[in-house]
């Protein structure tokens, strides 16, 4: 087996790239002692992010506004999990299930 020395030169640079933006801050950070408003709002962020997903998924097709009928009824028993339990795994797992079931019957 031949190594292609560019192949593995590209493998290398994308994994520092990727490892550079995630390393540095917690680097950079881990020396400072954050201000509590500061920890609250950065709190925040992953919820935010995944609120945007979600409703991108939910609510846009094709780059339009759409209601996917599907979707919003896989949503609602993964939001009733999500809530309830605070189990990421049951949520996915839910999510996962009752979006193939609704694919299969419909």
């Amino acid at each position: 087996m031949d190594i292609r020395w560019n192949i593995l030169i590209i493998i290398m640079g994308s994994a520092l790239v990727t490892l550079i933006p995630r390393v540095l801050p917690l680097v950079v950070l881990s020396r400072f002692q954050l201000p509590n408003g500061l920890i609250r709002w950065l709190q925040h962020i992953p919820v935010a992010v995944m609120a945007a997903l979600i409703a991108q998924e939910l609510f846009i097709a094709n780059g339009n506004f759409a209601f996917k009928q599907l979707e919003w009824l896989a949503a609602l028993p993964t939001f009733a999990v999500a809530i309830f339990t605070r189990s990421l795994l049951g949520t996915v797992i839910v999510g996962l299930v009752s979006m193939m079931l609704l694919r299969w019957l419909f």
